[in-house]
């Protein structure tokens, strides 16, 4: 039985070691493992990034149990399969070496599109605040497992939900029964104060916009009848590459 954990993929880089980081913090505030993955044509290449990287994560985490892994495959692939099984993935915005160009361009919608369970990419430099808040940006009428996923992000850190719906998607009844249901005072969530409002103009530029207050942004990937493959919209696409905080790409059908 594989237990809990984090999946980060490095690849020696100052980019990478960013991302390790991250995901370092993030095994440590769930209490479960890390896994260090790099995938590199030669797997002998791959000792001293991971042994270093394994170090750095022991030093600064001494509790969360480290594991690594080299794979001859390529990035995208490598890390999809291993989000099957992992809580969270983690990368940086952009790599040199083994992972170059992985979240930039096509690349970056390839992994998040394919990434089997939630992916983390590392963006901003906002200071890892847990008092900021979670945003959440509701893109479809399909995003109900990135709203669940957002709601646990908020009472994980303790702070506020903050969503922001998409004025150019019709409304799903499921939804937005679920977004009441996570105000203060009710008995299934009582410690996440939320606030919601929806954008009718722009909103890729102002999800962006709303990103500079928040500790991590939250949104879906939809993948109407092919699981392993999903389709970003344009609010998910614009958050990848100029969102001022941490972007979590949560799939539909990952829970």
């Amino acid at each position: 039985m594989t237990l809990p954990h984090v999946v980060v993929g490095v690849d020696g880089s100052l980019v990478s070691v960013r991302a390790l980081d991250q995901a370092a913090e993030e095994a440590a505030r769930r209490g479960i493992a890390l896994r260090v993955v790099y995938a590199v044509p030669d797997r002998d290449e791959a000792g001293p990034v991971l042994a270093s990287a394994a170090s750095r994560v022991r030093e600064r985490h001494p509790d969360v149990p480290v594991d690594t892994r080299a794979v001859a495959d390529g990035v995208v692939r490598t890390l999809a399969r291993e989000s099957a099984d992992a809580v969270l993935t983690v990368v940086g915005p952009r790599g040199l070496g083994g992972l170059a160009g992985l979240v930039c361009g096509a690349v970056s919608s390839r992994l998040a599109a394919q990434a089997q369970g939630p992916l983390l990419v590392v963006r901003g430099e906002c200071p890892h605040d847990d008092r900021r808040d979670v945003l959440l940006g509701l893109e479809t009428d399909t995003d109900t497992e990135a709203a669940l996923y957002a709601l646990e992000e908020a009472e994980l850190r303790g702070g506020r939900l903050r969503v922001l719906h998409s004025g150019t998607h019709r409304t799903n009844p499921e939804l937005t029964s679920l977004i009441p249901a996570m105000s203060p005072g009710q008995q299934s969530r009582p410690k996440v104060a939320v606030e919601s409002r929806t954008v009718h103009i722009a909103p890729a530029q102002a999800f962006v916009e709303a990103t500079r207050d928040a500790v991590v942004v939250v949104i879906g990937s939809h993948r109407p009848g092919n699981r392993h493959g999903g389709h970003l919209g344009p609010v998910a696409r614009t958050l990848l590459h100029h969102s001022h905080c941490p972007v979590v790409v949560v799939p539909t059908g990952c829970r």
